[in-house]
């Protein structure tokens, strides 16, 4: 019981274009992630990452959720929810704070007033902002300082990066999460979140780009001195891959979709046994019949479209030379066989699958050993991590640490049997002078 008021159950839920995925998880006594229920089901409702139909969206996260707290075994009420789409930007912007002293020591509160300065910032209508990540701050012209906490300085600037999205599309997640009875705690961008499932603290440290290809977006996340420093969302993911199986192999949708998750390879040149793949015709019609290197051929094209798109912002970032961790694919477009030598040879830089394995606890479940589950991995420990800073971890030893009289003022339920014992020991003591022993 004690281990359950130190460590709550906290929900996860990844809404994306092809699946919504809820995980309910707590960290261990090892501060490792245990994962106690997943729930996935198809997702109809969603567009390159953006509700379309509010309907269908609230279905499949009661569904999700459903499943998930079977799993767990427990009910939920909050969840910690992930938002993406093609309307994401980010902007760099400068803030110079001028403080009353330079005898008092820098503090979080100074940061903290520099943070709610770009709040106030004027964006372009129907926006709001979603992060505001600090880079490197200058305190009296002293520039470089990763954390100014304890200087000492009159003048603190810093430059932030700043994440912003559409109100109505945020709005909407909201409707959504409400309308299927649960309350949303807190809401993070969705690469974000994956590089804190997949990423390690030496690579963010290197530099690296993490991709994550998602059904209707490809989300890239920008890592440098530990540091994010850019975030782009790019309107293709693994959708538009399926609708060129359909229209270059005259399948349907259904059946292009299962090519590709079967049999899709993203290097052509890697395929060596050219097998024959045979489809049901329609009713009264013949089989087709598709070569697999001519599938490959199909995919293949696509990818190095979305690659192409990826290295552009690595380039317009300024890091495209500053990578030392090169490139990490997660998402359910990183499933494509040899889509990481694929993306070393386009790109010229290393690469590798990201899973979400590092922060899981031992003997975790083969299931969530996916880079499709890497997103709501990292909304999980998100959602942790902002738990462990809003509730106390022992809240009895401070009810215990708590003097006599301050109790015994606060009046509250639990102090009346204070109440006496302080009348009693106030009289004892008033009454000792006068005793005779």
């Amino acid at each position: 019981m004690k281990e359950t008021m130190q460590n709550p159950v906290v929900v996860a839920l990844d809404i994306g274009t092809t699946k919504v995925c809820a995980i309910a998880g707590r960290k261990n006594e090892f501060n490792k992630l245990e994962i106690l229920g997943v729930g996935k089901v198809d997702s109809s409702g969603v567009i390159r990452g953006v509700v379309s139909n509010i309907e269908k969206t609230v279905r499949a996260i009661s569904d999700a959720v459903a499943i998930a707290q079977e799993n767990a075994g427990q009910t939920f009420t909050e969840v910690h929810v992930g938002i993406a789409g093609q309307h994401i930007k980010s902007l760099q912007h400068r803030g110079i704070l001028t403080r009353d002293s330079n005898h008092n020591e820098i503090n979080q509160k100074d940061i903290d007033r520099l943070i709610d300065d770009m709040h106030k910032l004027v964006l372009p209508p129907g926006d709001k902002i979603l992060h505001v990540i600090p880079q490197e701050f200058t305190v009296d012209n002293e520039q470089g300082i990763t954390d100014p906490i304890g200087m000492s300085g009159v003048r603190l600037e810093a430059n932030f990066h700043i994440i912003t999205g559409q109100i109505s599309a945020s709005n909407n997640i909201y409707r959504c999460i409400e309308r299927a009875g649960l309350k949303a705690a807190s809401m993070t961008l969705e690469p974000i979140a994956s590089a804190a499932a997949v990423l390690n603290d030496e690579e963010k440290e290197a530099g690296v780009a993490l991709v994550d290809i998602g059904g209707g977006t490809t989300d890239i996340t920008i890592f440098q001195d530990g540091i994010i420093r850019h975030t782009a969302v790019i309107p293709f993911g693994g959708n538009v891959i399926t609708k060129d199986i359909k229209e270059g192999c005259r399948v349907m949708d259904s059946q292009a979709e299962k090519l590709k998750v079967k049999f899709g390879v993203a290097l052509a040149d890697e395929v060596f046994d050219n097998r024959i793949i045979t489809i049901p015709g329609l009713r009264g019609r013949d089989p087709k019949e598709i070569s697999e290197k001519n599938l490959a051929r199909i995919i293949q094209a696509r990818v190095e479209e979305i690659l192409d798109y990826v290295y552009w912002e690595i380039k317009r970032s300024g890091y495209e030379r500053k990578l030392i961790g090169g490139i990490v694919l997660t998402g359910g477009g990183a499933l494509l066989k040899h889509i990481d030598k694929l993306t070393a040879y386009h790109t010229g830089m290393a690469a590798r699958i990201g899973v979400p394995i590092e922060q899981l606890a031992h003997g975790y479940s083969a299931q969530v050993c996916s880079p499709i589950y890497a997103t709501g991995i990292g909304l999980l420990l998100k959602g942790i991590k902002l738990n462990a800073e809003k509730v106390p971890v022992v809240e009895q030893e401070k009810v215990e640490e708590k003097p006599l009289e301050k109790v015994y003022q606060e009046g509250n339920e639990n102090g009346r049997w204070y109440e006496q014992l302080f009348k009693k020991t106030k009289e004892w003591f008033e009454a000792e002078p006068d005793t005779k022993f």
